[in-house]
């Protein structure tokens, strides 16, 4: 289930919670953020990136039309990967991007931190969930202790994914995926 959770900065308990699609899509829009919910195409467990792309092939040109992506990939990431943890801290600490920043989950999930002004939130994607984090937006990703994802990933530079530390603590300050999963319940799907 995607989930919405408002946040002060200061964290605390969450002023707000959303499960709906279309309640979380107009409260994302209002930070500038984009929030759409794309039916799921059936894909063996071990489908390679080529399918994964094939079988989103229509939405992904759609994207790619508007938008003007450069490049197109897909992005997994297993408990059992090798790196895993070291993966997951690349992502944990406040950052922006010249770019922004796309992403579709095919399956499995992750947590968005988004702080767009005198807020944070938290926005639990799941297969099925793309969101579009503009230029500029303060922001950081978990994925959990046992990371279990994958997403089509799209990039307007050649570059891809390049992150601006902001230097801020702010991270620390709310729960990680496994707690913000326990707190609310969330279960999950696999990658």
């Amino acid at each position: 289930m995607s989930l919405l959770a408002s946040y002060a900065e200061d964290a605390g308990a969450p002023r707000e919670l959303l499960t709906d699609a279309e309640a979380i899509a107009r409260r994302l829009a209002a930070a500038g953020v984009s929030f759409e919910r794309w039916p799921l195409a059936e894909l063996p467990a071990q489908a390679d990136a080529a399918a994964v792309l094939a079988a989103y092939a229509p939405q992904v040109e759609r994207l790619k039309a508007l938008h003007g992506f450069a490049s197109v990939d897909v992005a997994a990431l297993t408990p059992e990967h090798p790196q895993a943890a070291e993966m997951r801290q690349k992502f944990l600490a406040e950052h922006t991007h010249d770019d922004f920043e796309v992403r579709f989950f095919v399956g499995g999930r992750g947590l968005f931190y988004l702080h767009p002004g005198d807020e944070v939130l938290l926005l639990l994607c799941e297969a099925g969930d793309l969101i579009s984090v503009p230029a500029g937006t303060p922001h950081w990703f978990d994925m959990g202790a046992r990371p279990a994802f994958r997403c089509i990933r799209f990039f307007t530079t050649p570059e891809g994914w390049v992150g601006r530390p902001s230097g801020s603590d702010i991270a620390a300050r709310f729960p990680d995926f496994d707690a913000f999963v326990a707190a609310h319940g969330a279960t999950g799907q696999g990658a």
